[in-house]
C-alpha cells in the first residue's frame, strides 16, 4: 500500500507509463526478453516493485534509474494503469 494518501488515477499513470514503453510494451506485454509482462499485474505487486527499485533494496542499472525520479503518486498511478489492462490466460490445446 502506498504511503500517501493519494487516490491513484489509471489515466494519469497511462500517460506517465510513456517512459515504459520501450521494454514493457505500449499495452504492457514486454518487448524485451529480459523485461517482464506488466499487463494485468496487481497494483499492489507493481508498487511495491517499483518503491523496491527507487530505494536500491532490488537492484537494477536500468529500473533504479528509471525509478528514482518517481514520486509514490506516480507509483501508484503506474500501479494504477497497468492493473486496468485486461489480459486472458488460454492453457495450450
Amino acid at each position: 500500500a502506498s504511503s500517501c494518501a493519494h487516490a491513484a488515477d489509471a489515466k494519469a499513470g497511462a500517460r506517465k507509463a510513456q517512459a515504459c514503453i520501450a521494454c514493457h510494451g505500449a499495452d504492457g506485454i514486454a518487448t524485451q526478453p529480459n523485461a517482464p509482462h506488466l499487463a494485468g499485474q496487481p497494483a499492489l505487486y507493481t508498487a511495491d516493485q517499483l518503491r523496491q527499485f527507487r530505494s536500491g533494496k532490488r537492484p537494477s542499472e536500468v529500473m533504479a534509474v528509471t525509478a528514482k525520479p518517481l514520486t509514490d503518486a506516480d507509483i501508484d498511478d503506474l500501479a494504477a494503469w497497468f492493473e486496468a489492462i485486461r489480459i486472458e490466460a488460454r492453457p495450450p490445446s
